[in-house]
Formats: structure tokens, sequence, C-alpha cells
């Protein structure tokens, strides 16, 4: 997939350049590379009008799947939904305190 968004970008320089300037100056280029994708996935001409919602919605994902953050039941299925098809490499996984706890029982 890597191939097809590098292919993307390079055919579509107004929208890269307009992607790059979204990257965090504390993202990994492994997490950059994640979250660029899911936003390159979701912009939308009505995402555009309102960039600062998908950029939102991107760092929510990203802080679920590389931090474990959990949010609200409504907002984490959104997300979820708007990251399908992208794939994380490697990507951390999380044990909740109440999974362990269960695990003990």
């Amino acid at each position: 997939m890597a191939d097809d968004v590098e292919d993307y970008l390079k055919q579509n320089r107004e929208t890269a350049d307009f992607v790059e300037g979204l990257r965090g100056l504390w993202e990994s280029d492994k997490q950059w590379t994640a979250r660029r994708e899911f936003l390159l996935r979701n912009l939308s001409e009505e995402h555009k009008q309102n960039t600062d919602y998908l950029v939102a919605l991107s760092m929510v994902w990203a802080n679920h799947v590389f931090m474990g953050c959990r949010y609200n039941e409504g907002l984490m299925e959104k997300v979820l939904e708007m990251a399908d098809g992208v794939d994380v490499e490697d990507a951390p996984i999380f044990t909740t305190r109440d999974e362990i706890m269960k695990r003990k029982q």
C-alpha cells in the first residue's frame, strides 16, 4: 500500500504539499506514514472544508494505534471505519488493567 500512496502523492503535488504540512514535529516516520495514509484515504471535498476535524480524527486514530488510548464507543467506531485498509506494521499491542485482571481470575 505504501507504493500506492507514494504514486498518488507524486501525481498530486498540491494535495501532497497540503498533507505534508499536517505532520506533527513529534511524529516518527512510522507514525506519520500511517496517519498520512489515514488522511489521504479520507480527504474528500467535504473534509477539505473542515480540515481541523479530519486532522483531529486522524490523531484520535493514531493515539489509539500507537499509544493505546481509548475513546467513547461512537468515536472509536468512526475512526476505525475511516482507517479501514490502513495497515500498520508492528503496531504495539496494549493490554488494559481489566484484561490483565480477568486473566488472573
